[in-house]
């Protein structure tokens, strides 16, 4: 390397997401694998190997010191790997037995409780509601013990599942992994830095999709068909818990008009998904703009998107289907330097600012 960025002006553009400037030259990559171990039994073990004396150097300032050390790029990456490894090969040896045990998910239900805000719902719901003592302990044996059973099982599983889904990734032969828990970015591909986010075909996006075609929302049009037909709904009940069960209502209709009603409904869906999927900008742009203000970032993204044509709400389950998903993340690996970076560039605005970053996505679809 030469004319190196000093550690303070590269740790200025990662914590202030200039992104596409951090990763614009090899100082930056070179930092964000340093950055990728920056926790400190990882750099003094790094500090052994190389014989740098870290005595005197408190742990905030450990991560620079090996910086300006300048450990050559090839030690650094074989450190990642081999901890990688070690770390690896305890759940490989496990992961027949992980996928079994993620099958047994039977449904994916938060229970009203969702990240983020459960604190905040069972204050509002529970805490500052219910005056009565003996009301109180029957809303939580009634109704919270079985929203936090909900809650807790679908964490579990995001969780589980995302670590298969990664070391998918992180097992590629063109892929450099990070360790422990890395901030915005997962793994490298062919030196190019990603933070990986699995999810599904957005709820919000469609409903922008179907008004930019003049259509109402999904969830009218089914309380419509519900009215007309006669299939009887609480009104009063949240959008997410109201929409799974009129669906299932009306998949169970006997009536050919239920029929051919969600027919017209899965061919909307199809033809926006295969529309956004060809020309995916837009609802890049979406999912970068629609950040939780706690989570926002501007770093690259690969977006992992899931979709079961046939069964939009079930596209959860594919999270495990190691045998559909391995080959699809593979054959995108494979062929990762023939896609120009340059065509993953992308520019969106949050809160006033422009911000620009690289994003792809990787379809799973399903059915259809």
């Amino acid at each position: 390397m030469s004319a190196y960025s000093s550690f303070e002006h590269l740790k200025g553009q990662y914590e202030n997401n200039y992104f596409s400037d951090l990763i614009s030259g090899s100082d930056g990559i070179y930092w964000l694998k340093l950055r990728s171990i920056a926790r400190k039994p990882h750099l003094v073990a790094l500090c052994q190997r190389l014989g740098i004396d870290y005595s005197n150097v408190s742990a905030r300032d450990l991560l620079e010191v090996v910086f300006e050390y300048r450990p050559p790029t090839q030690i650094v990456e074989e450190y990642i790997s081999a901890t990688y490894e070690a770390e690896r090969s305890v759940r490989r040896s496990n992961e027949d037995y992980l996928v079994s045990q993620l099958y047994q998910m039977r449904e994916f239900d938060w229970g009203g409780l969702f990240q983020n805000n459960l604190e905040r719902t069972i204050v509002n719901n529970y805490v500052k509601k219910i005056e009565d003592w003996e009301e109180l302990n029957r809303a939580i044996d009634d109704e919270l013990h079985f929203s936090l059973k909900g809650y807790v099982r679908c964490s579990w599983y995001n969780h589980w599942s995302s670590i298969l889904i990664e070391d998918m990734f992180k097992d590629h032969a063109n892929v450099l992994p990070t360790i422990g828990l890395a901030k915005q970015v997962d793994f490298f591909v062919n030196d190019f830095p990603f933070d990986l986010k699995v999810t599904y075909f957005p709820e919000g996006y469609m409903k922008l999709r179907r008004k930019a075609k003049g259509l109402r929302p999904e969830l009218t049009v089914l309380k419509q068909f519900c009215r007309k037909t006669g299939i009887w709904f609480e009104s009063k009940k949240k959008d997410k818990e109201l929409f799974p069960e009129l669906m299932t209502k009306v998949e169970e209709f006997p009536h050919r008009d239920a029929e051919e009603f969600l027919a017209e409904l899965n061919g909307v869906r199809s033809e926006i998904i295969t529309e956004s999927l060809n020309d995916p900008n837009e609802l890049l742009v979406w999912l970068y703009e629609k950040q939780g203000d706690r989570r926002f970032d501007a770093a690259n993204r690969l977006f992992l998107i899931l979709i079961d044509m046939d069964r939009l709400e079930e596209s959860w389950k594919l999270k495990r289907n190691k045998n559909r998903l391995s080959p699809i993340i593979n054959a995108y690996l494979d062929n990762f330097g023939d896609v120009c970076v340059a065509d993953l560039k992308l520019q969106f605005n949050w809160n006033g600012a422009v911000f620009k970053t690289y994003a792809d996505i990787l379809p799973v679809v399903v059915g259809g």
